[in-house]
């Protein structure tokens, strides 16, 4: 009886030292191809089919379109655009020397939809997507794509020769007729136009950087609000931000250096830009801004 015991007893332990050579065994590994093809295609995302009945309020905005990886059988990859930023699955097919591919966003929430693009010569991604949900003011979109690499730079600036003018929050005001006809003045003449005026920005916010100086308060107190908001935001888009309003994308979504990559960048802003937007932000409160007529 007892050497049955043993004999069992040993046939165990043997038994256990194969289940533990046997999980450490490596798990094969899925190959994955077309790695040339990894990082962020980025372009302009336009407006292909919307509802007509509705005032339109969103045009072009800047996308990032990440492929992370691909394998015979799956693609994953991210879409980051206009302050949203969604997991992306879906396959490619290959027909040819074209690449096809269709990427689904979840489909959890209300903005997602279907990208379905070629990639051509290896430089260039061209596709649509489609709204899942049919009744959004726009059901479909463009782009044309092209590969670019995120670097963080705190040296990049504003291009000058742009016009910084907020043509996203105009002001209307009204103005009197001061025209006198036949030494009459009717009650028409009273009535007056109406003109649209728009802030602008000047041109500190091409000349400071607040991404690499420590701004002070002589010189940030005669500038004015619409400054001091791009200054600050500069500092967010300069570590690839993707900004939720129109209001601040409309300055960075052409500038060419600007890669929205993150929707979030707090834990990659320097010392220096911590300080900047504190002090950005308090003057803010207080800074006002001048109106005049621009044209679109």
């Amino acid at each position: 009886m007892k050497k049955l015991l043993c004999l069992l007893l040993a046939f165990s332990l043997f038994s256990c030292k194969d289940e533990k050579k046997d999980s450490k065994k490596p798990t094969a590994q899925i190959e994955e191809i077309r790695t040339d093809l990894y990082g962020s295609w980025v372009g302009e995302f336009e407006i292909q089919e919307r509802d007509t009945t509705r005032e339109e309020k969103e045009g072009i905005n800047k996308i990032n379109l990440l492929i992370k990886r691909i394998t015979p059988k799956e693609v994953i990859g991210q879409s980051i655009v206009a302050g949203n930023n969604r997991p992306l699955k879906g396959e490619m097919i290959k027909t040819g020397n074209t690449l096809q591919f269709t990427l689904k966003e979840p489909g959890d929430d209300k903005n997602d939809g279907v990208f379905t693009f070629e990639i051509k010569n290896d430089t260039l991604l061209v596709g649509t997507w489609t709204a899942y949900n049919s009744k959004k003011e726009v059901t479909k979109r463009k782009y044309k794509l092209t590969k670019k690499q995120f670097k963080y730079d705190p040296a990049v600036m504003l291009p000058e020769a742009d016009m910084y003018v907020d043509f996203q929050n105009p002001k209307e005001e009204k103005q009197e007729n001061t025209e006198v006809e036949n030494d009459t003045i009717s009650e028409e003449d009273y009535g007056g136009d109406s003109m649209t005026l728009y802030r602008q920005a000047s041109e500190s916010v091409y000349q400071i950087n607040s991404s690499t100086e420590k701004l002070t308060e002589k010189q940030l107190k005669n500038l004015k609000k619409l400054d001091l908001q791009i200054l600050r935001n500069t500092i967010f888009a300069r570590h690839g931000l993707t900004f939720k309003t129109k209001t601040v994308r409309q300055f960075f979504d052409y500038v060419d250096w600007y890669i929205p990559i993150s929707s979030n960048v707090d834990n990659e802003l320097t010392t220096t830009e911590k300080q900047n937007i504190a002090i950005l932000k308090r003057f803010e409160k207080y800074a006002t801004d001048n109106y005049d007529t621009f044209g679109r």
